[in-house]
């Protein structure tokens, strides 16, 4: 994103206590169970449920020293998978997805005790009321992206089986259980979307900067989240005009998805992990 938040570095007890229950059930969402599959959906629920708790308690600082909005690289990474899991528990709702479930579940056993671990620095003074907004705005886009990456995937893996079995392009059906062309349709939904929420964020973003002094920058965040905002609109144009399809349009949506990871999660790694500096 554009504007840099900060870490603190310090974990708590209000974190840490719902980030273990999530992580127990995120591990009960890894088991086998069988024809109904009851159990580990239930645990995904539950988990997502308290992964929720973990991501509030954090983000507001219950807890740390001051009051404020708290932000950091791993909880935005927990964030984004939780936004992730959110759309894959509505999809299984209609197709059951094991597979994708201990993906995700993986993913989360990952990112929520890193979360935990890094909370983020409190921020008292935002600068500006709209500051909340442009993060909420930042993590939603992160988490549309993240989803039309998941389905990316399964969609390339899904024409790499159809190409071994020399299947025409758009025949057959995804792990989805739908049609490739509809897979691919639902894919690119999610990066319209991303991009429309991401198109926000960087807008208002760069308003509320430009009106408060000190915050505009020409970092590595400013560039990065740029570079990544122009890959997808590249990628929306060139299936529009071009009508680019397969494993051309989900490269550029990769190489998207990376740049964002890069402008924000990446750039915090390095300050509040590598350097140990808030800001």
């Amino acid at each position: 994103m554009i504007l840099p938040i900060g870490s603190d570095g310090a974990a708590n007890v209000w974190t840490w206590w719902p980030a273990s229950v999530a992580t127990l059930a995120y591990i009960v969402a890894l088991v086998p169970g069988g024809a109904t599959q009851r159990v580990p959906n239930v645990g995904l629920v539950v988990g997502w449920l308290f992964h929720a708790l973990a991501l509030v308690y954090d983000v507001a600082g219950v807890g740390a020293e001051g009051s404020g909005a708290r932000f950091g690289f791993a909880p935005a990474m927990s964030a984004t998978v939780w936004l992730v899991i959110g759309v894959h528990e509505v999809e299984s709702r209609l197709l059951p997805l094991p597979g994708v479930r201990r993906l995700l579940a993986v993913a989360a056993l990952l990112v929520v005790p890193l979360a935990a671990a890094f909370p983020g620095e409190v921020r008292p003074q935002a600068g500006s009321g709209w500051l909340p907004l442009h993060w909420l705005l930042g993590i939603v886009s992160y988490g549309l992206f993240g989803a039309a990456v998941l389905h990316a995937l399964m969609l390339d893996a899904a024409e790499r089986r159809l190409r071994a079995k020399a299947a025409p392009l758009g025949g057959g059906t995804g792990p989805l259980g739908l049609p490739l062309l509809r897979l691919e349709r639902l894919t690119f939904r999610f990066v319209d979307a991303g991009f429309v929420v991401l198109s926000l964020a960087l807008l208002l973003g760069v308003a509320t900067s430009l009106g408060t002094p000190g915050l505009w920058r020409w970092d590595h965040k400013t560039v990065f989240s740029l570079l990544g905002w122009a890959t997808f609109a590249a990628l929306i144009a060139g299936r529009r005009l071009q009508g680019w399809r397969g494993r051309r349009a989900t490269r550029w949506l990769y190489v998207g998805a990376g740049l964002l990871v890069l402008a924000y999660v990446g750039s915090r790694f390095v300050l509040e992990v590598l350097l140990m500096r808030g800001r």
